[in-house]
């Protein structure tokens, strides 16, 4: 059995680590002001350690669960980061949502010190991170790929392999900019329907009839007609984060972003505006809220 060491036990995180430790593996977990409790995962074996270095030093896996880019590059390459802990042979797993030429540096730097590195970003909410059930998407060598499978199933129901390093990174940022986007859409259509005086619920009843149904209206659907947030806890900071890296992509490859770049700027007005750890439902009355301070 793998020592498996993770850092970053959030919403997602400690799902996961949750998850983990049910399935019976040896799990690390990095002490850290915005970790969700410990205690329960303490009290089901996992240990804790206070720096990245001690931890990956005490692991054969790591596991990287944190906000973005500068974060993983600040566990991996900080003064007491994993590289400066880790052994050879260690493998190094992302699951967080990275900028994909980052990833593709870092993996780098982890393999030359001796490691391996999977970038297995995930989609899905907390509350499939706490049941187990959330969606992988793996870039990575394949042969490494199905040695960590049976590690990744403790607390994934779809895993797939979408190419090499760096190729998860790039298929979840593709996933969050159409998710993102169209709940971004939808909130603003919302908003226009209610300043034109059209029943909340009757909105959501026409357009699951015909072409506005999917998930996006799935999760807007609490707010809408009740107030009710958690249908998507994902917050406005999160969302722009992640389409500045799929804007950052776009451009890398040379792909237009027109689309991409005007939801961009929709949310940086809305987390200028509104609390930007307000969850993403609350964005409609944020599109109300401007047209009443236009007026």
């Amino acid at each position: 059995m793998k020592k498996i060491g993770m850092i970053g036990i959030g919403m997602m995180g400690h799902g996961i680590a949750s998850n983990l430790l049910k399935h019976g593996q040896s799990l690390s977990v990095l002490e850290h002001p915005g970790n969700q409790p410990l205690d329960t995962l303490r009290a089901h074996g996992a240990q804790t350690f206070k720096t990245p270095k001690e931890l990956a030093a005490h692991s054969d896996l790591v596991i990287l669960c944190v906000t973005g880019t500068p974060q993983v590059e600040a566990v991996l390459m900080g003064e007491d980061g994993v590289l400066k802990g880790m052994q050879p042979g260690t493998i190094v797993i992302d699951c967080s949502t990275a900028v994909p030429s980052s990833t593709e540096k870092v993996a780098e730097l982890v393999m030359a010190s001796g490691g391996k590195f999977l970038d297995a970003p995930m989609t899905r909410t907390p509350k499939e991170a706490a049941e187990g059930r959330l969606n992988l998407l793996v870039g990575g060598d394949v042969a490494l790929f199905e040695e960590c499978k049976h590690i990744l199933s403790c607390f994934a129901e779809n895993i797939v392999h979408v190419g090499a390093i760096g190729a998860g990174h790039r298929m979840k940022l593709l996933h969050n900019y159409v998710s993102l986007g169209s709940v971004t859409l939808l909130a603003e259509a919302a908003a226009c329907a209610e300043l034109a005086g059209v029943n909340a619920q009757t909105f959501v009843d026409v357009l699951a009839m015909g072409g506005g149904w999917g998930a996006a209206l799935e999760r807007l659907k609490p707010f809408l007609v009740s107030g009710d947030p958690s249908g998507l806890r994902f917050t406005l900071a999160n969302a722009l984060k992640d389409l500045s890296y799929y804007n950052a992509m776009a451009q890398d490859t040379q792909a237009d972003h027109t689309v991409a770049d005007a939801v961009k700027r929709t949310l940086e007005i809305a987390c200028t505006q509104g609390d930007p750890q307000s969850l993403m439902p609350q964005i409609i009355p944020l599109f109300v809220q401007r047209k009443s301070n236009a007026s």
